[in-house]
């Protein structure tokens, strides 16, 4: 009996064993590792990826809230990159045997450099490398892509950047999903209006640094005759040189808008009550900007 209560000697080794609480096939071993900060907290949004030696994806995801992850892998070779907003990415190879636990330990990632900002002055967007997406949700399963194919707008780089304003222009009648019978519809008074509101307008309130490359964009929305504030979400890309030898800015950006808030109301149902259209949409945005002349 008090055998049976203590456990015995096998049971207790095995409820101490790194691999005691997985299941992992015979041909399997596992991965594991903790990332964190120079201060030594975790980084709980990082994420890791697993790859063969050949660069393929193997395994990926993001970490627990201690900043760590454990995963099972076939044994073999492996390729291990473990990347976070504002860090420097790490990357490291390891050897995975079966039924072994290979845990490379406290990984730490360095701050990394954000990159040079664009000058003062007066920055336009390039239309034909800027694209304005967004995708929508369509009877509660597939998402219909679409975007504006006819925008202008100008963004004043200062010192501090933090004062930064931008205001963009864009033509809602060249709304483009691909289907001219849908395009139609959604220029139509059920949707944008485009006669009674020809043009969508964002005028930028501020721009706060959130680390790293990373930037909100607060400012004004003007769509179907509303307005409300919108955060863009923004990761600067850095500076680049184009065909000509000219000097261009790249960022990118999301956010997301709910269609009731622009008093963009129309729905109809289907027979099994889902929504034809969803009631958010999320905007991407891929920018350069060049000096404007």
């Amino acid at each position: 009996m008090i055998g049976r209560w203590l456990g015995s000697r096998t049971n207790r080794e095995q409820r101490t064993s790194p691999l005691a609480a997985l299941e992992t096939p015979p041909s399997a071993g596992v991965l594991s590792c903790r990332v964190l900060d120079p201060v030594n907290e975790p980084v709980r949004h990082a994420e890791f990826a697993v790859s063969d030696t050949m660069g393929r994806p193997v395994v990926g995801g993001g970490l627990d809230p201690f900043g760590s992850f454990v995963t099972t892998v076939p044994a073999g070779e492996y390729r291990l990159a473990v990347s976070a907003e504002g860090y420097t990415p790490y990357r490291t190879t390891a050897t995975v045997g079966e039924n072994a636990l290979v845990s490379l330990g406290d990984v730490t990632l360095q701050i990394a450099q954000p990159p040079e900002p664009p000058g003062p002055g007066d920055w336009e967007i390039e239309p034909a490398h800027t694209s304005i997406g967004f995708t929508a949700r369509h009877i509660g399963l597939a998402r219909i892509h679409g975007r504006f194919n006819s925008f202008a707008g100008v963004v004043r780089i200062t010192e501090p950047v933090e004062r930064t304003a931008m205001h963009v222009v864009i033509d809602a009648a060249s709304i483009d999903t691909g289907l001219r019978m849908r395009d139609d519809h959604l220029r139509s008074a059920d949707f944008l209006d485009v006669a009674a509101f020809p043009t969508l307008e964002f005028y930028s309130d501020r721009f706060v640094h959130k680390g790293g490359a990373r930037w909100a964009v607060t400012g004004a929305l003007s769509l179907h005759g509303v307005t409300r504030t919108v955060v863009l979400d923004m990761e600067y890309l850095g500076l680049g040189n184009g065909m000509e030898g000219e000097v261009r800015a790249a960022c990118r950006a999301t956010t997301e808008l709910h269609r009731d808030d622009f008093t963009v109301s129309w729905q109809t149902m289907l027979a099994r009550g889902i929504a034809v259209v969803g009631p958010s949409i999320r905007v991407d945005l891929d920018v350069q900007l060049v000096r404007k002349g």
